[in-house]
């Protein structure tokens, strides 16, 4: 296997995207370069020759330099040995696609941005604005529900742990040690989903305070 590069700080929840997959594929033969996003690293020259838009996660392998989550995920299930983390069945692939794709647009910004940045880091948003925190919240929930719906019975969110999991874990993993965790969570299924998120090795090995 071709030596793996993998830039971006670990309080980056893309980037604990990318190292649960790397954990759960038991693959720890890479590099990473710590590029830190609270302190304008990404948008050094350097890394903006990599990404145009000085994001992070960003890998190289192979000779190739990949970029964006999505594309960085889907490569690297393909690439590594292991069990998938992409369904095989179509329905349930759709189930992981949907709710990534919800989170990418709405729970992102809404939990992240709108309610673990109000409480953990409002410095990095231009300060604590209530209104912002509110939508978070009630964007949030809505993202919660669905998923869980999408989940139903399922253990995880497509069935099987998969790629879908990845992207919700770190950012509930922020949203968790903040003031307003008990009124985001509190959503039919979430709790028994988080509990079982939280025990796996994966997002154990992968929690921030390392590079």
């Amino acid at each position: 296997m071709s030596t793996l590069t993998l830039w971006g700080f670990s309080g980056s929840t893309y980037v604990r995207t990318v190292k649960m997959l790397l954990a759960e594929k038991n693959f720890t033969d890479f590099e990473q370069v710590p590029l830190n996003v609270l302190q304008g690293e990404p948008r050094q020259p350097e890394h903006l020759e990599r990404h145009p838009f000085g994001k992070v996660p960003v890998i190289a392998h192979d000779g190739m330099t990949i970029l964006e989550t999505a594309a960085i995920t889907r490569y690297l299930n393909d690439v590594l040995p292991g069990k998938s983390l992409v369904p095989a069945a179509p329905k349930d692939r759709a189930r992981m696609d949907m709710v990534i794709g919800l989170i990418d647009s709405y729970g992102y910004g809404a939990l992240l941005g709108g309610v673990a940045a109000y409480h953990l880091f409002p410095d990095f948003v231009g300060g604590q604005n209530e209104a912002a925190r509110r939508d978070g919240i009630e964007q949030g929930r809505k993202v919660l529900s669905y998923a869980m719906k999408t989940k139903g019975a399922s253990p995880f969110i497509a069935g099987d742990l998969s790629l879908a999991d990845f992207y919700l874990a770190p950012i509930a993993a922020y949203v968790s040690l903040t003031p307003d965790a008990g009124t985001v969570f509190d959503v039919p299924g979430f709790g028994d989903y988080w509990e079982a998120v939280q025990a796996l090795p994966s997002f154990q090995a992968t929690q921030p305070g390392g590079a």
